[in-house]
């Protein structure tokens, strides 16, 4: 534990935000209850997160979650691999597709455009970032410019996600810590630093600025409904 999160009860004006994370995750980050300590913070980090991750968009959301777990697990995060990988699977990607990302390259389970995206997100996970023409290249092989955009965008995203979580050595939540414990080791994930369990933050929530309290209203007359998913078996689900 780095820097303590605060409490849902703490954090009413965000029930919206939570619970469109609960639909799209099954459950509410840490991240985020950390993040709700400055409440203009996590209201930036939710509309900007809701375009990029929940917005649809041309890219499909399976792959978009490869793609996540790729750049984390290039950046070194375990945190957001676990994440991004049991997302992918409540996105209906199979399990046995998640369990050979370690081998993308050489899987029957990627085709020519998965293995481009993904080797185009493990080269902008690395410090200093490995993208070049070649990938560039690669990848229009397959996409367009929108759709590469898209894909950058989410890139960028898990970014700031990625390092956000490493720094803070931010717990994991019941559900992705097991889908990774159970899909994700034999490829060497570890929970590591985030695998400490932390109290909630008492102290009463900060004001909020008008723009963010716009943006949570605007969110409220946009709530979708959660998807089914065969997957809804796994901890931390909705069902």
């Amino acid at each position: 534990m780095r820097i303590t999160p605060a409490s849902r009860e703490n954090a009413k004006q965000f029930d919206t935000v939570f619970a469109i994370t609960e639909a799209v995750m099954g459950f509410v980050p840490n991240s985020m209850l950390i993040m709700a300590r400055d409440p203009a913070l996590l209201a930036a980090f939710s509309e900007l997160s809701a375009l990029i991750v929940i917005r649809p968009g041309r890219l499909d959301p399976g792959l978009k979650a490869l793609i996540m777990y790729m750049v984390s697990r290039s950046a070194g995060c375990q945190y957001c691999a676990a994440h991004s990988a049991n997302l992918a699977a409540l996105r209906d990607v199979a399990t046995r597709k998640i369990e050979a990302l370690e081998q993308f390259e050489q899987s029957l389970e990627f085709s020519g455009a998965e293995r481009a995206a993904l080797r185009f997100a493990q080269a902008a996970g690395q410090v200093p970032n490995a993208v070049g023409n070649t990938e560039f290249a690669e990848l229009r092989r397959h996409f367009d410019d929108d759709q590469i955009l898209e894909m950058v965008a989410v890139l960028a995203l898990l970014g700031f996600l990625n390092r956000w979580n490493d720094t803070l050595a931010t717990p994991l939540e019941e559900g992705p810590r097991n889908f990774a414990e159970c899909h994700l080791t034999a490829i060497g994930w570890k929970a590591g630093k985030h695998r400490d369990t932390i109290p909630l933050n008492p102290h009463p929530r900060r004001s909020i600025a008008l723009r963010a309290r716009l943006f949570l209203w605007l969110l409220r007359r946009w709530r979708p409904r959660p998807r089914p998913s065969k997957y809804n078996s796994f901890p931390g689900a909705t069902p």
